[in-house]
């Protein structure tokens, strides 16, 4: 027989009108069964176990909730979840993990921290004292700032025999330490991690840091060489301590690991610029010049000319007539085709050697002069006082010059580094190498596009721009594809809505339904599925309130006689982050470790207020709003508030006041209601249109309150402005009957 679902659900809501709970969770069941993804139903059936008692089946409805938010990176509801589970059975360590990664992920610090200690206290009482330190290794990643906590940690894992966990932990004390400008203490956790693994890059570049910005890079230097010579064939060590003798200013040894590296890695040779400047900067030039002819005609085949041209500069300017400088100037100038640059470099060097007494020097530079501007006599006439043009100068055959150009052809023929005096190693050349997110809403909820019964407690003028928020956010993942695929993603995508529009359906949220119906016709088109769910809105007003009397604790009598002592579950509880207290007759670890999870203990337990800037905890209460925990969206939407002003200049403070006000009334207490509702209407640069949303809110308030002439006369200030807002002349007319 096929599965009818409308049947089974117009059976089950029958029960639970007559008070037939078992019943009503039978029909329930067969839904669930029949559609496994309707998480809806799943919700309702395990509020109805509650209700029974039956926490187990509760649990498991639950969890599978939970778990699909999860994959479905929907975080703040995967958290509303658990947080049900969590009071259903507290200090449970596998629902504490899941509650503290996810929270973790939310930057919510205290109550992910709160959490993590469930788990490691539960596994320092079994004995697992790794897995322990493993978690609360996760705590101290929360605040990477806590070094003193952390090094504990290290010596925990120490103890343990936990060796690269330890060391890990003292490198990143260490970074926190010298990030922090604490040097010898970072130079400390350093040089312990280093005890047990000598030679990791990490620490070690920690170390040479903290070294260098003490003025004691030598000593680090020392250290790198010890480690480099344990791995002679670790070039990543080699290079770390080329560049430590380089922070040391030791130019020899700098030199030296340099040039080691570089026969290990040709393509490291750049790394002798830096020897270059080490000896500049000690008025070693000649030293400098030297280690540039090393390299210059890598760097020329390399295209680094202009990088040469600078190094040759600053050695210039530091002895303006050294002659082999000039003569790799004018090598450089020469590869570049640059005539003008090239004569005069050549007329340097000839005063230079004729200055220095470098006979074969100015000669050569006087037969290069006298051939590429043979109209000056001058040059060949001192020339010939020399005894005349070098043949191997002569012999050189000459390019063709473009006057102005600034750069090589690759037509014209390339001097080779034979044809000068120096020459320099040949190498050849290098080779070429999300979430689903609420936000923040500004505009109020336009008077002609309210819903509800008369009597119904409107949910706040933020949600409408929340469910467009959210909608959207989804849609436009999709935008622009024009592939086969598109029709699956959107119906993916259309189904995902959906199962919202069900669960607002369920929860009773008929206007926040409307709205999300419209935006999927608007992208969408047509569909029966959102045909469907209109005509539930439709027809469904009074079997939605009967769904609703199912979730809600004893509101009618026949439901109260069949349900047992555990209804009152029903009724969220204020939540409070389970903390274990260390139990003196089962500690199984060292008092080191001990000391570590009071110190934990008692930092979780200092913080009353959790981290995380307004957004997180706004959003985070709008989910715990939608899955009905209001005590815990009511602490969410405090810390909120307390994170803003109403003089901000922003909506935040009035977004809040007005949720706040909202869930107490859900929760039955009005008069709280009045004082929020009050306190946004009292804030600065509020609009008329959220003025007039606040007042009629705050009339209902008045209402439910039992204070009926407050309630009339904010109705007639209402009704005096705008007779048609949200249905104001039906309330006034129901609340004159109930006065006469």
């Amino acid at each position: 027989m096929a599965f009818d679902k409308v049947k089974t659900l117009r059976a089950a809501e029958r029960s639970l009108e007559m008070g037939k709970i078992p019943a009503a969770i039978k029909e329930y069941c067969k839904i669930v069964e029949g559609e496994p993804d309707d998480f809806t139903t799943l919700n309702i059936l395990g509020d109805l176990h509650v209700r029974v008692g039956n926490h187990e089946a509760a649990i498991s409805c639950f969890r599978r909730i939970a778990d699909h938010y999860r994959e479905q990176d929907f975080a703040l509801k995967a958290i509303a979840m658990f947080r049900k589970i969590d009071r259903l059975r507290p200090s449970d360590v596998e629902i504490a993990n899941s509650l503290a990664d996810l929270y973790a992920q939310q930057d919510l610090v205290v109550e992910a921290r709160a959490h993590y200690l469930v788990v490691a206290n539960a596994h320092a009482k079994s004995g697992a004292t790794q897995a322990g330190l493993d978690v609360l290794a996760k705590i101290a990643d929360l605040d990477p700032q806590n070094t003193d906590v952390r090094i504990k940690l290290a010596e925990g894992y120490l103890k343990e025999g936990m060796r690269n966990e330890a060391a890990a932990a003292f490198s990143d004390a260490g970074q926190s330490l010298l990030a922090r400008g604490a040097l010898d203490e970072s130079l400390n956790a350093f040089s312990r991690s280093l005890d047990i693994r000598p030679g990791d890059y990490v620490t070690l570049n920690g170390l040479l840091a903290a070294h260098s910005t003490r003025g004691t890079a030598d000593e680090a230097a020392e250290i790198i060489a010890r480690a480099s010579s344990e791995n002679p064939d670790d070039l990543k060590l080699l290079s770390m301590l080329a560049g430590a003798y380089v922070k040391a200013e030791d130019a020899a040894q700098a030199d030296a690991a340099t040039v080691a590296l570089i026969e290990k890695d040709q393509s490291a040779y750049l790394r002798l610029v830096d020897v270059a400047h080490l000896y500049l900067g000690l008025d070693q030039v000649h030293a400098a010049v030297a280690v540039v002819a090393r390299i210059s005609e890598q760097m020329l085949a390399e295209h680094e000319e202009q990088q040469l041209l600078e190094l040759l500069n600053e050695c210039l300017t530091c002895d303006a007539d050294n002659v082999q400088a000039l003569r790799l100037l004018v090598r450089a100038h020469w590869w570049q085709r640059d005539v003008d640059n090239l004569k005069a470099s050549l007329e340097r060097m000839a005063e230079a050697a004729e200055a220095a007494g470098v006979v074969d020097e100015e000669r050569y530079a006087l037969t290069q002069l006298t051939r590429l501007a043979p109209e000056h006599t001058a040059y060949a006439d001192r020339l010939q006082e020399l005894g005349g043009a070098t043949e191997e100068a002569a012999a050189e055959v000459l390019p063709e010059f473009e006057p102005t150009a600034e750069g090589r052809t690759e037509t014209n023929a390339e001097p080779v580094a034979h044809d000068f005096a120096i020459e320099p190693e040949s190498s050849s050349p290098l080779n070429g190498e999300s979430e689903f997110q609420w936000s923040s809403i500004s505009e109020v909820t336009d008077p002609q596009d309210a819903a509800g019964t008369e009597m119904e407690i409107e949910r706040g003028f933020t949600f409408e721009g929340v469910v467009s928020e959210e909608l959207s956010g989804s849609l436009d993942e999709s935008a622009g594809e024009t592939s086969d695929a598109e029709e699956d993603r959107r119906a993916t995508l259309r189904k995902q809505e959906l199962e919202s529009v069900d669960f607002y359906i369920a929860q009773g949220y008929a206007d926040i339904a409307i709205d999300t119906l419209d935006l999927l016709e608007q992208q969408f088109g047509k569909h029966p599925d959102i045909d469907l769910r209109r005509q539930q809105l439709e027809t469904g007003a009074e079997t939605a309130a009967i769904v609703m009397d199912a979730e809600l604790p004893a509101e009618a009598s026949a439901i109260e006689q069949s349900a047992d002592s555990s209804a009152a579950i029903d009724c969220p509880q204020p939540y409070l982050p389970v903390v274990q207290q260390p139990v003196a007759n089962v500690q199984v670890i060292d008092a080191g470790l001990a000391e570590i999870f009071e110190e934990y203990r008692v930092s979780a337990e200092s913080e009353t207020i959790g981290n995380g800037d307004y957004e997180t905890h706004y959003n985070l209460g709008l989910a715990y709003q939608e899955m009905d925990l209001f005590e815990e969206a009511l602490e969410e939407f405090q810390m909120a508030i307390s994170l803003v002003s109403p003089d901000d200049g922003s909506t935040r403070y009035l977004q809040c006041c007005n949720l706040l006000g909202h869930c107490f009334m859900q929760k039955g207490v009005p008069q709280l209601a009045v004082k929020w509702f009050n306190k946004g209407l009292s804030s600065p640069n509020t609009s008329d249109d959220e003025r007039q949303a606040l007042r009629f809110d705050l009339a209902a308030a008045y209402e439910q309150a039992g204070d009926l002439n407050q309630a009339k006369n904010l109705f007639t200030e209402i009704y005096g402005v705008n007779v048609s807002y949200r249905g104001v002349n039906e309330r006034l007319k129901s609340l004159e009957s109930r006065m006469a």
